[in-house]
């Protein structure tokens, strides 16, 4: 229930906004209105969901920085590489370092 609340309170501001525009006289702002009316059920379902792609775009740009570092590498396995250790979950016992586990959540027994 608490998240249908959201999308209500969503759909109620989106509504008085798209009221606005329709009544502006500024062209861009109507033609954007026209934009959100046609996916405006696809904004509230992606809301009501909890929905982003906010998480592609920024490993999106994550690579596309590393590939900038890249240029002066011999290979793509070199940019592949960056990106495993710096994304992914690859984490690769390094010499003269001990290999560290990750810390396991420990509960109280009663």
């Amino acid at each position: 229930m608490h998240g249908l609340r959201h999308v209500d309170a969503a759909r109620e501001a989106l509504d008085g906004w798209i009221s606005w525009a329709k009544r502006c006289r500024i062209r861009e702002f109507v033609k954007l209105q026209r934009t959100i009316v046609k996916h405006q059920d696809q904004t509230l379902a992606a809301i009501e969901h909890r929905l982003s792609n906010g998480l592609i775009e920024s490993t999106n740009t994550k690579i596309g920085l590393m590939t900038q570092m890249a240029f002066g590498f011999k290979s793509a396995d070199a940019l592949i590489a960056l990106a495993m250790l710096s994304l992914g979950a690859h984490r690769p016992v390094l010499p003269g370092r001990p290999l560290t586990e990750t810390p396991k959540t420990t509960t109280k027994q009663s």
